[in-house]
């Protein structure tokens, strides 16, 4: 069912390791607030290694005896990974907390502090990430790639993670279409976040085959960096080409559900054609209670920094060709899909998976993405 994505910038020369070690891949979470001090609502912050993100919320609902729907989060993380996240815990009342006696395997509490809002499922920012890869070939190769993808961006495809191991959650995207029933509501929703991401990506693979990723059309629908908000494109001019240019605005695809697609002549025939091909996913969205709404198909990264990682003096393990990386995504983005771009890399989690035992509690399927 899944194909493989074109590159916008040809296949990478370079090649190298992910996460040859858990401290390879690091997250830092940040929300656009911080907690107030006061209200019905503990805002923890916290630093977990290998710990999937449910496995946490589970622990701190134990911890605070409440049910499992009062633990919220702003993202699922990575569990292969050093991630810095927020939670938050519904706890009405003026209880003074201390969470010296917290013990929750590979967590350690930051900070925490009351606040006045539940926090919410997408209530973030966005990411910082700080990645080191491993037996990087073709160096110069590699920060040349490095720095048009600083430039120019890389597609928004949304990352494997998504799709699920083997593209499974598509399968069953089409059994739901097709009548079978999966009473577990996020489960559901996981499925049908895979058939409108499949087409989402299928559009703006075709984009990049027909060489109109990066060229803004009559016909176009474009959003305002920074916020969710389009417009219809009606005449070309050079305002608009050096708008595109800075970044101001994005061409957008479809996240497909009930009404009409935004876009018309040249971006909608090239829609309607995607569409024509996912018949079933397109006819079976629209049951479930979803609307057509648009996402930006260029993503951009900021913050971004680049080091070649040498031997520190006196060390007996030599470093190979280690890179670090570090950059800054919106909410959503997947820092897979930048690697993607970047690089042919094996990711070494299921080496890591293997040295963990099977009896710890941390060792919970990944989380599915780095919202």
């Amino acid at each position: 069912m899944l194909t493989e994505n074109s590159y916008l910038h040809g296949k990478p020369e370079s090649s190298g390791l992910l996460r040859s070690q858990i401290t390879d891949f690091k997250v830092f979470e940040q929300l656009p607030f911080l907690p107030c001090g006061e209200g019905e609502h503990l805002f923890v912050h916290i630093r977990k290694t290998g710990a999937n993100t449910l496995f946490v919320a589970r622990e701190l609902a134990k911890y605070f005896q409440v049910k499992e729907q009062l633990v919220s989060y702003a993202g699922l993380k990575d569990r292969f990974a050093v991630t810095e996240q927020w939670f938050g815990v519904h706890v009405p009342g003026k209880q003074e907390y201390n969470l010296d006696d917290l013990n929750i395997a590979g967590v350690e509490v930051l900070s925490y502090q009351r606040h006045n809002k539940k926090l919410r499922t997408g209530a973030l920012t966005g990411n910082r990430f700080e990645l080191i890869l491993r037996d990087v070939t073709a160096i110069k190769a590699f920060t040349e790639r490095w720095q048009k993808i600083v430039e120019q961006g890389v597609p928004n495809y949304f990352g494997e993670q998504r799709f699920g191991i083997g593209g499974g959650n598509i399968e069953r995207a089409l059994g739901l279409f097709s009548g079978q029933k999966v009473k577990d509501k996020k489960k559901r929703g996981i499925y049908l976040s895979a058939a409108r991401s499949h087409i989402f990506n299928s559009v703006l693979n075709e984009r990049i085959q027909q060489q109109c990723f990066d060229q803004v059309a009559v016909g176009d629908v474009l959003m305002l960096a920074g916020t969710q908000s389009v417009f219809h494109l009606d005449e070309i001019d050079d305002t608009i080409k050096q708008r595109f240019v800075d970044k101001d605005v994005d061409i957008t695809a479809p996240m497909w559900g009930s009404g009409e697609l935004m876009t018309s002549d040249a971006p909608l025939n090239l829609e309607q054609k995607i569409a024509g091909e996912h018949p079933e996913f397109c006819q079976g969205l629209p049951r479930f209670g979803l609307k057509q709404e648009r996402r930006r198909i260029r993503l951009t990264i900021s913050e971004t920094d680049l080091e070649l990682l040498s031997t520190p003096e006196g060390s007996v393990q030599k470093e190979h060709n280690a890179v670090k990386i570090s950059f800054f995504l919106p909410a959503g983005c997947y820092a897979t899909t930048i690697l993607r771009e970047l690089l042919t890399y094996q990711d070494m989690t299921t080496r890591i998976d293997k040295r963990a035992t099977s009896a710890s509690p941390t060792a919970a399927t990944p989380d599915s993405n780095n919202g």
